[in-house]
């Protein structure tokens, strides 16, 4: 690649980096594996970059691939082998209310279907639009409207709430 287009796909990378491993992450729910993910999908780009870097919505298409890829690797999990007895000690966050809601955010998150999870991360993390979601990931916006309250109502049932002030602030 020419030092210039290399330069220019470095910069792109580095300030998106973080919001792209965030999206890997909340899809897959491991850090490793949202970091293979992201890996692929910046290798594929890098390899393309001549001919993408020009295209009408750069972001649109990195986080399809980064989507695209996160997915890949959801339906490859069950040829993965357990090495150890228990997973390796995580490393503890700071404590406190925050910390706590997140968590239980989180695991909310990892226990709805994924075409739902991956709608609502999209929408409210990645902050896309509905039409963005739809493109992204192939579906009818139709499907995207559907998918976020089927997820939405998911969510409230599990975490047993009325009122939902998770996204965006306020009541969903």
């Amino acid at each position: 690649m020419r030092p210039d287009l290399e330069h220019d796909y470095t910069q792109y990378v580095t300030a998106r980096l973080p919001r792209l491993h965030r999206v890997a992450y909340q899809l897959v729910g491991d850090a490793h594996r949202a970091d293979d993910a992201v890996q692929d999908a910046l290798t594929t780009l890098y390899q393309k970059w001549a001919r993408v870097r020009e295209v009408a919505n750069l972001d649109a298409y990195v986080h399809t691939m980064v989507v695209r890829a996160a997915l890949a690797d959801r339906r490859r999990l069950w040829s993965k082998v357990l090495l150890w007895d228990r997973p390796p000690d995580a490393v503890r966050a700071a404590d406190g209310p925050d910390v706590e809601r997140h968590m239980v955010l989180r695991d909310a998150l990892r226990a709805i279907p994924e075409g739902q999870r991956t709608v609502l991360v999209l929408r409210f993390l990645c902050d896309l639009s509905v039409e963005e979601v739809a493109a992204v990931l192939g579906r009818s916006e139709g499907t995207v409207k559907s998918q976020t309250s089927h997820g939405i109502r998911a969510l409230r049932r599990l975490l047993h709430v009325e009122d939902f002030f998770v996204l965006n602030g306020g009541a969903a």
